[in-house]
């Protein structure tokens, strides 16, 4: 058995990977239908497996305790990515034909892939939601009408990391001469938050040491070695997934670096990411958009109506976790841009076009937040035609590996409009110019 299948193996064992997909209910012409792009296969499956899992559970849980979305019965099919770009537009063009009205939205779960969707799915008029990945200056929707990135890109998730560090040093005037490695996996995710890294240190006077990790990230020996006995930076970010995390997490430890000064992006803190570290990863801290745990009262009805009858999709241990919350946010997000758009066309299924109205009216309050179940998971959220992302909002939280859980360790941080939404519009502009689009005029449209 080589290195690989023994790493997956391991995976297996450790987090419960005991299913390669879940079974989709019979589709019927009066369903919405969702399509599932996933990866429960492959290097990365330990990290998509928990994330499919919860799409599935709360898709089912509509169905089964609310009979779908405004009674209308959902219908969904998986399929699988390994977490390629190439899969990934073979996934879109196999399923957006599907159901009555075509596919509702996808979230590709990649920025690679969303790379690779972005002209297909605004030609087909078919929304997508990039949830914390993906290019960050789709938030402009003059430019990317069909692209949705709430609650917060990597741009915002840059600023809030350096925010944080900025506060443990008693404010961002602090941060002149300190150095910060940024250590990231060399694939268009690991660089999507460089321009914002590089503009807060010319802004604010420290040093960023970029340090590039081939995927998926087993190599990073010389990297560590080189970080924490030659350079010695202050503080340490990263931007990882899968393997890759808990290998850096590892290595900073075994070069003695602190974990208290070591902060990783939102997908690179999860279980996953720091129990194969042990004690090694104790404070270790993450970015998030959402709260970690199982508190919120739709933990309660996942378990009443599905875990208590054995309809599950995976592990109930699991259920709660990062990134089992991470997918069932995801999901709950796209449901309630259907839901809006249902406001405005009826309870019927509706088109991609139809739903792309949803998701640009969609004004989450807190008070739909409690009636969904969904208190202390998320916060309040508006978008508009030219926003795209809402407010951006960033929490960090930490590993205490005594407890083996995640501790909310900072209040909520509203990125810097100011200075992110002129790089968004610059970039957006850019892209703009290159396609020859030419950008909507948002106060024209309804």
């Amino acid at each position: 058995m080589n290195l690989k299948k023994i790493s997956l193996a391991v995976a297996a064992a450790v987090f419960g990977v005991t299913s390669l997909g879940a079974t989709a209910p019979a589709m019927a012409e009066d369903t919405q239908f969702i399509p599932l792009l996933t990866y429960r296969t492959g290097p990365y499956a330990p990290n998509g497996i928990p994330v499919a899992n919860a799409y599935v559970d709360y898709l089912k849980l509509l169905n089964e305790r609310d009979g779908g979305i405004n009674g209308v019965k959902i219908s969904y099919e998986e399929c699988e990515t390994e977490y390629k770009p190439d899969r990934g537009v073979e996934c879109y063009e196999r399923l957006k034909g599907k159901g009555s009205t075509g596919a509702s939205v996808f979230f590709p779960l990649s920025t690679g892939i969303t790379y690779a969707l972005i002209e297909r799915a605004t030609k087909d008029k078919i929304p997508l939601h990039t949830m914390g990945y993906g290019r960050a200056d789709a938030s402009v929707g003059s430019v990317f009408p069909y692209v949705f990135t709430f609650p917060s890109t990597y741009w915002s998730a840059a600023y809030g990391t350096i925010s944080h560090i900025a506060d443990q040093e008693g404010g961002f005037d602090k941060l002149k001469g300190k150095k910060i490695a940024f250590v990231y996996i060399d694939v268009a995710y690991g660089r999507e938050p460089l321009p914002v890294l590089e503009a807060l240190a010319e802004k604010h006077g420290f040093e960023l040491h970029p340090f590039p990790v081939a995927a998926p990230g087993l190599e990073q020996r010389s990297t560590w070695l080189q970080l924490g006995r030659r350079l010695k930076p202050d503080y340490a970010v990263m931007w990882g997934w899968g393997v890759m995390n808990a290998t850096a997490i590892k290595e900073a430890a075994a070069v003695r670096f602190p974990m208290d000064k070591f902060v990783g992006v939102w997908w690179s803190g999860a279980e996953q990411d720091v129990l194969p570290a042990g004690e090694a990863a104790h404070n270790y801290k993450a970015g998030a958009f959402h709260a970690p745990g199982d508190d919120a009262p739709v933990f309660k009805d996942l378990r009443e109506h599905l875990y208590s009858k054995g309809k599950g999709t995976g592990d109930e241990s699991q259920v709660g976790w990062v990134l089992y919350n991470r997918g069932l946010v995801h999901v709950a997000y796209v449901v309630e841009a259907i839901r809006t758009a249902m406001d405005k066309y009826g309870n019927k299924p509706l088109t991609g076009e139809q739903i792309q109205w949803g998701f640009e009216n969609l004004n989450l309050k807190q008070e739909q937040i409690d009636k969904l179940g969904l208190t202390g998971l998320i916060q309040p959220l508006q978008i508009t035609c030219d926003n795209h992302e809402g407010n951006g909002k960033l929490l960090i939280q930490q590993w205490d590996a005594k407890e083996k859980k995640w501790k909310v360790a900072s209040d909520w941080i509203t990125a810097d409009a100011e200075m992110v939404r002129p790089l968004y519009e610059a970039s957006a502009m850019q892209y703009a110019k290159e396609k020859g689009i030419t950008p909507r005029d948002c106060s024209k449209v309804e």
